[in-house]
C-alpha cells in the first residue's frame, strides 16, 4: 500500500495519523463526506481521468490494463502537467496520501497515480504467474531436519551434521 512515500486509501476511511499529506484525486466530490470529515489538504481534481475516459472504464477489472495505458497517456498530456507537478511538490520528502471514493483502489486512476508518482497502489500482492515452487529439500538436514542456510550447505549450523549434495545422495526414484 506504500512504497516511495506514496500511499492510497478510500476518503471514507477515517485519518491515520502517519497519512501525511491528505489529497483529494477524485474530479467529483465524494457523496456523503464533508469537508471537515475528509481531513483534506489539498483537492486536485485537474489530475483525476477525464470525463470520457472514466465513463468508458466504468471501474470493469477487465479494461484495466486499457485504463492504466490510456491514462497514463492523459497524464503526460501537457494539459495536464501542473496538476501531476503539484502532486510531485506534494510528495517530495514527505509521506503523500492519494484520497478516492472508489471501491476497487487496487483498479483505480489512484493506483496509476500513485506508480506515476513512484508509489504502489496496491492493498494486496498479485497472485504470482506460473512456475513452480523452489525446492528446498537439498538444503534440509538428514539428521536433524533444520534448513540449512548458506546454498548449498554443507554442514547444518544446529546439529553440525554433514549435508550432501544432490550428486552425492542415492535416492530412490518416485513418480
Amino acid at each position: 500500500m506504500v512504497r516511495g512515500g506514496v500511499r492510497i486509501r478510500r476518503v471514507y476511511e477515517p485519518p491515520a495519523s502517519d497519512d501525511g499529506t491528505r489529497v483529494l484525486v477524485d474530479r467529483i466530490w465524494p457523496r456523503g463526506v464533508s469537508k471537515q470529515a475528509a481531513h483534506l489538504d489539498a483537492w486536485i481534481k485537474d489530475v483525476a481521468p477525464s470525463t470520457a475516459l472514466r465513463t468508458w472504464y466504468g471501474h470493469d477489472p477487465d479494461k484495466y490494463s486499457q485504463f492504466r495505458d490510456r491514462y497514463r497517456a492523459e497524464l503526460a498530456a501537457p494539459a495536464n502537467q501542473s496538476a501531476v507537478a503539484q502532486l510531485r511538490q506534494l510528495a517530495a520528502g514527505r509521506q503523500l496520501t492519494l484520497l478516492t471514493a472508489t471501491r476497487d483502489i487496487e483498479h483505480s486512476h489512484a493506483a496509476v497515480l500513485a506508480d506515476v508518482l513512484g508509489g504502489i497502489a496496491v492493498t494486496a500482492p498479485e497472485p504470482d504467474e506460473g512456475g513452480e515452487a523452489a525446492c528446498w529439500l537439498p538444503r534440509v538436514c538428514p539428521s536433524c531436519g533444520q534448513l540449512g542456510d548458506s546454498d548449498p550447505p554443507a554442514t547444518c549450523g544446529v546439529c553440525g551434521a554433514e549435508i550432501l549434495d544432490d550428486d552425492q545422495v542415492d535416492r530412490p526414484i518416485t513418480s
